[in-house]
């Protein structure tokens, strides 16, 4: 039997999934990659790969210098660049790829949500909210916020953000999964007036909408970026690795 060399684009617990489920696979060698960008990632089974590539024409060489046969993008539902280089880069070299996206979060009844486009849509909006903020958005894009002045931030990332922050701010460092019940403690100990997250999906942070629901906080969530026209797009670690072990020998 031919081996097949599957790259998968990680960094989530999707991808990690994925890699240990694929581990075992007769004929699946997994190379994953992550961009680097946690100082202390989780790593996945298997072969593991760290660091950028330098854009599609980076990855389209690395893809034929490697004889990968195909990809599964299981990067972060927000990571749209990645995505979009590729998928750009797979039609260069006729590689086929497949996206791995946990299911987005839905809104429950009692739901307070604000939809918004954009983080900086999102600035706009929550200092009409309120001036006590719990901001969950990562550490790479807090800088959106850095311009309200009046407001008071709580800020959770994995890693301490590089760019400019709120000047009125908390730092907090924690990596989920998180409870409901730390989610209510929290919220209350910093007498947060509103949430702001991206709609990631997921289990591991979903527990503080179910706090702002039970606290009646506003969400403001920003809405996932667009995948490219015509890739297809799976949302389970298991369809994934289904259709890894369909491909063509």
């Amino acid at each position: 039997m031919e081996t097949r060399r599957i790259l998968i684009l990680g960094g989530t617990r999707e991808a990690r999934v994925l890699a240990a489920e694929l581990s075992g696979t007769p004929g699946v060698e997994v190379v994953s990659s992550l961009a680097g960008r946690v100082r202390e990632p989780m790593l996945p089974e298997g072969e593991v790969r760290i660091g950028g590539f330098g854009g599609v024409d980076g990855l389209r060489n690395w893809l034929s210098d490697n004889v990968i046969d195909a990809i599964v993008d299981a990067t972060h539902p927000f990571a749209a660049q990645i995505t979009r280089n590729a998928v750009a880069a797979a039609a260069a070299v006729d590689v086929p790829i497949l996206v791995l996206r946990r299911a987005p979060w839905q809104p429950e009844p009692g739901d307070r949500w604000i939809p918004m486009a954009s983080l900086a849509d999102a600035a706009e909006q929550t200092a009409a909210l309120g001036d006590r903020v719990f901001l969950t958005i990562g550490r790479q894009e807090v800088d959106a916020f850095a311009g309200l002045t009046d407001v008071w931030f709580l800020v959770r990332a994995i890693d301490p953000p590089t760019v400019a922050m709120p000047p009125q701010h908390e730092l907090l460092l924690e990596r989920g999964p998180f409870t409901v019940d730390h989610e209510i403690d929290l919220m209350r100990t910093h007498r947060i007036q509103v949430l702001v997250t991206k709609n990631s999906g997921g289990s591991l942070t979903e527990a503080k909408l179910a706090a702002a629901r039970e606290l009646s906080i506003p969400v403001v969530m920003v809405q996932r970026p667009a995948l490219p026209d015509g890739v297809e797009v799976v949302h389970s670690p298991a369809d994934a690795a289904d259709w890894v072990r369909r491909l063509p020998d």
